[in-house]
C-alpha cells in the first residue's frame, strides 16, 4: 500500500512538471506569434502609409493638371468674350 501511494505521488509530480513545461513552451510559442503578428503589422504599417503618400501625390499631381487646363479653358473664354 506504501509503495503504491510512493508510486502514485511520484507518477503525479511528473505529471505536474511535465505540465509545466508544456505551459512554459505554449508561453513561448504564443510569445513568439505575438511578436511575429506585431512585426507584421508594422511592416504592412510601413506599406498602406508609403502606398497612401503616393497616391496623395498622383491626386496633387492631377488635380494640378486639371487646375491648368481650367486656366487655358478660361483663357480662352476671356478671349472669346473679347472679340
Amino acid at each position: 500500500m506504501k509503495k503504491i501511494l510512493l508510486s502514485l505521488a511520484f507518477i503525479s509530480m511528473l505529471m505536474t512538471s511535465c505540465k509545466k513545461e508544456t505551459k512554459d513552451e505554449v508561453k513561448e510559442a504564443t510569445e513568439a506569434v505575438g511578436n511575429e503578428m506585431g512585426e507584421a503589422m508594422d511592416t504592412a504599417a510601413v506599406k498602406v502609409d508609403a502606398a497612401v503618400d503616393s497616391t496623395k501625390v498622383k491626386a496633387g499631381e492631377t488635380l494640378e493638371r486639371g487646375a491648368e487646363k481650367m486656366d487655358e479653358a478660361a483663357e480662352k473664354l476671356k478671349e472669346a468674350g473679347k472679340k
